[in-house]
C-alpha cells in the first residue's frame, strides 16, 4: 500500500476496478475504506454483466437519494434477467431496493429459480404490489425456501396452511414488514394458523416490523398471541406502551431483540421493565428515547444474554450508537461498555446468506457469490 497522500485518485482507481472480474471487484473492497469507495461506485458497475449461470447469492442495495419519481425498471428488469438465466439461484435479497417490487417478479422468481433458500421482498416501498397468489405460486414451486421476508399484505392464511404442510422442508425464518396502507388494510391472520405453523416447525423465528403508517388498531390486530415473535420493531406514530406490553406478555419465551422508536414517557418506562422482567432470553434491546435508570438497571439484573442494547439515560447526540455487552453501572447511571456500530445489528442472521456489497450512490451495486 502506498504513504498517506500518495493513495491514487478515487477515479484512477474505479477505471482499474471496471476491469477486474466480479470476484477480484470484492476482495478489492476489503482492501481499505479508499478502495471500498472506489470499488463500490456507480462508474465501476455501470456496464456489468451479471448473467451468470452458476450465481448462487445476490443482493442489491442503493445509498443514497433515489431520484423523484424514478422506478427503477432498468433495475427490475435486470433482476427479471438474472432470475431466467440463474436456475441455481439459493438466495436473493431485495429488500435495499427502494422500487415497487410486484407479481412479475415474484412469479418471475417461482419459475425459474426452483432451488430458492431465501428471497427477501420486504423493502422500504410506499405501495405493496406482490400479491398472495404470487407467494403462494412461489411456495409450491420452491419446496427448499426455508427464509421469506415480506410485507405483510402479500402473506395469507393459504400461504401459511401451505408452509405448515407435512411434506414441507423445515421453515426458519419468516420476515413480515407492516408500512404500506395495503399491509393495514390486510385481514388478520387467525391464531389457529400460527399455531398449526409452530407446531410443523418448531424453530420457526418471526421478524416483525410495525411502521408509523399503522393505526393503533391494525397494530393490536398484527400482534397476535401465537407468532413466535424473535424481533420487534416499533415505530409507531400511536401507543407503543400497549405493543411492549402484549410482547412482555406473549413473546416471553421467544423474544430476543427489540427496537423501540417513540418518545419518553414513565408509562413507556414501567412496560419495558415488565418486559425486561419477563423476556429473559433478550439479546438485544435498543430504546431510541430516554429512559430511567431503572429501566436499564431491569435489563441488566434479568436479562444475562443481552450483548448489544441502547438505553440512554439522558440526550446525546446522534446517532445513538448501542453498547456492546453488559457492563457495570457506574454512580452516574451511565452503562459502562463497548460502544459497536448500529450496522449489522438490525437483522437476526439468516441461514447461509454470504455477506455481500452495497453501494456508494443511488444505483444498486450487486455483488455476486458464487459456490
Amino acid at each position: 500500500m502506498s504513504e498517506p497522500g500518495e493513495q491514487l485518485p478515487e477515479e484512477v482507481l474505479a477505471l482499474i476496478f471496471r476491469y477486474l472480474p466480479l470476484r477480484d471487484r470484492a476482495a478489492a473492497a476489503r482492501v481499505c475504506t479508499a478502495w471500498a469507495t472506489a470499488a463500490t461506485c456507480s462508474a465501476v458497475w455501470h456496464d456489468t454483466n451479471i448473467s451468470n449461470p452458476g450465481l448462487r447469492s445476490l443482493r442489491l442495495e442503493c445509498q443514497g437519494e433515489k431520484p423523484l419519481f424514478d422506478a427503477g425498471l432498468d433495475v427490475l428488469q435486470a433482476v427479471h434477467a438474472i432470475c431466467r438465466a440463474s436456475r441455481t439461484l439459493h438466495h436473493l435479497d431485495l429488500r435495499r431496493l427502494p422500487f415497487t417490487l410486484d407479481d412479475a417478479l415474484v412469479l418471475q422468481t417461482a419459475r425459474c429459480c426452483p432451488e430458492l433458500l431465501s428471497l427477501f421482498l420486504d423493502n422500504r416501498t410506499l405501495v405493496g404490489s406482490v400479491g398472495p397468489e404470487s407467494v403462494l405460486e412461489l411456495l409450491k414451486a420452491c419446496p427448499r425456501l426455508c427464509t421469506l421476508g415480506l410485507h405483510l399484505a402479500s402473506l395469507s392464511h393459504t400461504a401459511l396452511k401451505a408452509l405448515a404442510a407435512p411434506d414441507r422442508e423445515p421453515f426458519f425464518l419468516l420476515a413480515l414488514r407492516c408500512a404500506c396502507p395495503e399491509d393495514a388494510r390486510a385481514p388478520s391472520l387467525p391464531d389457529e394458523a400460527w399455531i398449526e405453523l409452530r407446531c410443523r416447525h418448531p424453530g420457526l423465528a418471526v421478524e416483525l416490523e410495525l411502521e408509523p403508517a399503522l393505526p393503533s388498531e391494525s397494530v393490536m390486530r398484527i400482534l397476535q398471541p401465537s407468532v413466535p415473535v424473535a424481533a420487534l420493531r416499533l415505530s409507531l406514530s400511536g401507543d407503543t406502551v400497549g405493543p411492549v406490553r402484549f410482547a412482555a406478555c406473549h413473546y416471553a419465551a421467544t423474544l430476543r431483540t427489540l427496537e423501540v422508536r417513540a418518545a419518553a414517557s414513565a408509562q413507556l418506562d414501567d412496560a419495558l421493565e415488565l418486559l425486561a422482567a419477563r423476556c429473559v432470553g433478550l439479546r438485544e434491546v435498543h430504546c431510541f428515547c430516554v429512559v430511567r435508570p431503572s429501566v436499564l438497571h431491569a435489563f441488566h439484573a434479568r436479562c444475562p444474554r443481552l450483548r448489544s442494547y441502547t438505553l440512554k439515560l439522558t440526550r446525546e447526540p446522534h446517532p445513538w450508537r448501542p453498547t456492546l455487552g453488559l457492563g457495570p453501572v457506574d454512580g452516574v447511571g451511565t452503562s459502562l461498555g463497548r460502544p459497536v456500530s448500529t450496522q449489522g445489528s438490525q437483522h437476526l442472521q439468516t441461514p447461509a446468506v454470504p455477506p455481500v456489497l452495497a453501494s456508494s450512490s443511488s444505483n444498486p451495486i450487486p455483488l455476486l457469490t458464487q459456490r
